[in-house]
């Protein structure tokens, strides 16, 4: 059975081990235990805990293993972010967003009803959207969401069979001594921090092809034309070419973690500029370009 999104959020699932507990709300205190005890009677009372046939449960259940319960996030006193999400392109099939920095694409940390597919919902009144790719929370830029649940394989082929041509924009220093344009070649792996990206030696993994656009004194606007999609890897890359880019909280050293308080004066300098592919479902040719720009631009 499908569990219904509310107010534009989907829900959240847990499955249920074996364990010792005596009910629900005993097992997701200990599962979840940044959630307080008064947040999950809230939750329960609300009717925002349901098992598989999308019927409340109530806090005082007794725990059954081998079943799944769906939960719906919520935030109290969520920030509001200084920047609103624009439509540049909608037909029956996509719609192609265009994002501020520090808005995440999904509910994530302190944000729910603030992240992108939540206002686009919203906005459309379409539960069935779903993003086709994701950037950083950090950047800016173009996002796409499929519409149709029948349309999602063929629009996710294009990301996996390499078929978008997608383009950033970003701003660093410049180093004119450093020969460009390159292509950065290298193996990407999770790091210890668990909210980082770091370069390893072996079989590389990730490729980045990174030219000069514009230079303004000791700084310059690059484009970057990423051939995979690591996480994190266009910052990475350039970074380990000594161009780390303006506004980076996280390289070459963390300033300021993940959940941090915000500094909107100073946004990370990636943008996600445009995307070329041909659409699998009309076999249209497209071409979106983001109208966000960053602190250099052409």
């Amino acid at each position: 059975m499908r569990i219904p999104t509310r107010n534009g959020v989907g829900p959240s699932r847990v499955s249920l081990p074996l364990g010792p507990w005596a009910t629900v709300l005993d097992f997701l205190l200990e599962r979840m235990p940044d959630i307080s005890r008064d947040e999950w009677l809230q939750r329960f009372g609300a009717g925002l805990v349901l098992n598989e046939s999308a019927q409340p449960v109530a806090a005082t259940q007794a725990y059954t293993p081998h079943t799944k319960l769906y939960y719906y996030r919520h935030i109290a006193n969520e920030p509001v972010l200084p920047a609103k999400a624009s439509v540049l392109f909608e037909d029956e099939h996509l719609i192609v967003a265009d994002k501020p920095h520090f808005m995440p694409v999904t509910p994530a940390g302190r944000y729910v009803q603030q992240s992108l597919l939540v206002q686009l919902k919203h906005l459309t009144g379409n539960d069935d959207l779903v993003p086709l790719h994701r950037i950083d929370r950090e950047t800016a830029g173009l996002v796409m969401f499929g519409k149709r649940l029948q349309d999602r394989d063929a629009y996710h082929a294009l990301f996996r069979d390499k078929e978008m041509h997608k383009v950033y924009e970003a701003v660093a220093a410049y180093n004119p001594t450093l020969e460009l344009p390159r292509v950065r070649i290298s193996r990407l792996q999770p790091d210890a921090l668990f909210f980082r990206t770091q370069e390893v030696a072996g079989e590389p993994n990730s490729e980045t092809r990174i030219s000069l656009l514009k230079t303004e004194g000791t700084r310059a606007l690059y484009q970057l034309e990423p051939i995979s999609g690591k996480r994190h890897q266009l910052r990475v890359h350039m970074m380990a070419l000594g161009l780390p880019l303006e506004g980076d909280q996280f390289y070459p050293s963390v300033l300021r973690g993940p959940d941090a308080d915000e500094d909107f004066s100073n946004p990370l300098q990636l943008l996600a500029k445009s995307v070329r592919f041909t659409d699998p479902v009309t076999g249209q040719d497209r071409e979106f370009h983001s109208a966000m720009r960053l602190s250099i631009a052409l």
